[in-house]
Order: structure tokens, then sequence, then C-alpha cells
């Protein structure tokens, strides 16, 4: 069987958040970000480091919460987002180790 075509794949949004309270574990940030209605469960965290984290949600959702995110809402606040998460890293200023294989 044929893959899908890059036109017919889901879309998905890289958003950059910072932080306004101090949250110290990956659990207790997402269930913050899961609070939130229009986010609620579609969502995965990817890099959360001082205070600033990558998020990625489908186009739906994004479009849908962009308004909140850029409010900010629940101590968060979007600076930026894109459809690739290199993109974002370098926004933000987090800086991944990659690993040798």
């Amino acid at each position: 069987m044929a893959k899908l075509g890059k036109a017919s794949r889901d879309k998905s949004r890289w958003v950059g958040l910072r932080l306004d309270q101090p949250v110290n574990q990956r659990s207790e940030l997402e269930s913050l970000i899961s609070q939130i209605e229009s986010i609620g469960s579609n969502f995965r965290l990817y890099d959360f480091v001082d205070n600033k984290a990558i998020i990625l949600m489908s186009l739906d959702t994004y479009m849908s919460s962009r308004f909140d995110l850029e409010q900010g809402v629940g101590g968060m606040k979007s600076i930026t987002s894109s459809g690739k998460i290199k993109l974002v890293r370098e926004r933000l200023g987090i800086v991944v180790k990659r690993r040798k294989r």
C-alpha cells in the first residue's frame, strides 16, 4: 500500500511557550497545559528547559487555542510557533545535544 502524500497527512504545529510561574517537573507542566480548555489532551510536550517549553499539537488544535496562548493563560504565553521544531528551538534559545550513534 502506498504511503500518504505530504498534502494528505495531518498537519501539526510546534509551539514555544514561556512560563511565568516556576514549574519543576514535566508531569506538572503537562497537567497545567491539559487544563487549558482549547488544548485538553491534544498535545505532546517535547522540550522543557528553564521555564521554556516546546509542545506539538495538531493544526486544528493550534488554530482553536492560538488566541488563548498569545494572550497568556494559566501562567503560560506563546512566544513562537512553526511547522519545524528546529526553528522554534532557535527562537527560544534551546540547545539539544545530539546523540552519537
